[in-house]
């Protein structure tokens, strides 16, 4: 580690937050000129706001939105993103700190939340002053990815030690990533009841969504809808279309999206035992009907 980098470490989180974000604000600024042949939407600049349900592609979605900072003045990074629910502690946020959160960007910022679609927020997000996107991905896919995320690449991870000391097998992992710790001293439902507290985005009219897998196997066809979705509220941006899908697919670097693990989708056949799929079934219900994954409950 650097001596800057140390000498970061040994600052308070909010100091550190707070010094992140001058920083931030100042190159956002510094970029401005080279977009000003660009006139202003009439409703002023929004903000991009990409909302994942987690372990569905929120590296992925950041990327593509941080992808329009090449041919339009947005931000070209996320100083500070926020989760409904704390990592290291597992506590669940409140309303008004969610509400802070959005109300503390600015227009042309670029922003990323596992961000729950409580009636306050969804009212905020909904509104000319964000253009949303909403990304998700199949429930089962989910869970498999979760164990591979808590058990092996996140020691810091509130659940880590239980998965790693207290459960001895995958199978296990996975079933609990499936059915949730429902006597647990902080908040972890099983997968649909997670899920629920997503499902208001899918109502709402200006929140474009977007199936991960639809970036693997449609991909161009998936960024020409991001890409319209921004055109509808910002029509003059000066950029042919097939032009721009071009930039935000080079955008996409795997490498620094831990969802794109194995690069590849319906991974749960490889991990999920009859075991498995029954409780699923009876965990899940209609779930994977609503999102599009399945015609019935017969898989």
């Amino acid at each position: 580690m650097s001596t800057i980098k140390k000498l970061k470490a040994l600052l308070p989180t909010s100091l550190r937050n707070k010094l992140r974000i001058y920083a931030y604000r100042a190159e956002t600024v510094a970029r401005r000129p080279r977009f000003s042949e660009i006139d202003a939407p009439e409703k002023g600049w929004p903000k991009l706001l990409g909302i994942s349900f987690p372990k569905s592609g929120t590296h992925l979605l950041n990327q593509i939105l941080l992808g329009f900072s090449e041919f339009a003045p947005f931000a070209h990074h996320i100083p500070i993103s926020f989760a409904s629910y704390d990592g290291d502690t597992g506590k669940k946020r409140r309303v008004d700190e969610a509400l802070a959160y959005l109300n503390s960007l600015r227009p042309l910022d670029v922003s990323a939340a596992h961000l729950l679609a409580w009636s306050e927020v969804v009212d905020r997000v909904c509104s000319s002053d964000f253009i949303p996107f909403f990304i998700y991905r199949d429930p089962r896919d989910v869970v498999v990815s979760h164990v591979f995320y808590i058990a092996d690449m996140l020691p810091d991870h509130h659940h880590h030690k239980y998965y790693a000391e207290e459960l001895h097998s995958f199978d296990e992992r996975l079933m609990v990533s499936i059915l949730g710790l429902p006597d647990a001293d902080v908040e972890f439902p099983n997968i649909a009841e997670r899920f629920a507290l997503y499902t208001d985005w899918l109502d709402c009219p200006d929140v474009l969504n977007l199936h991960f897998e639809d970036f693997i196997h449609n991909r161009r066809e998936t960024l020409g809808k991001v890409f319209d979705h921004v055109t509808e509220r910002i029509p003059n941006l000066p950029i042919e279309r097939e032009t721009a899908i071009d930039i935000l697919e080079e955008s996409i670097n795997p490498a620094n999206s831990p969802t794109f693990r194995s690069g590849k989708t319906g991974e749960w056949k490889k991990y999920f035992t009859e075991e498995h799929k029954r409780i699923f079934k009876d965990v899940a219900g209609d779930l994977l009907v609503r999102l599009g994954y399945e015609e019935n409950n017969d898989w």
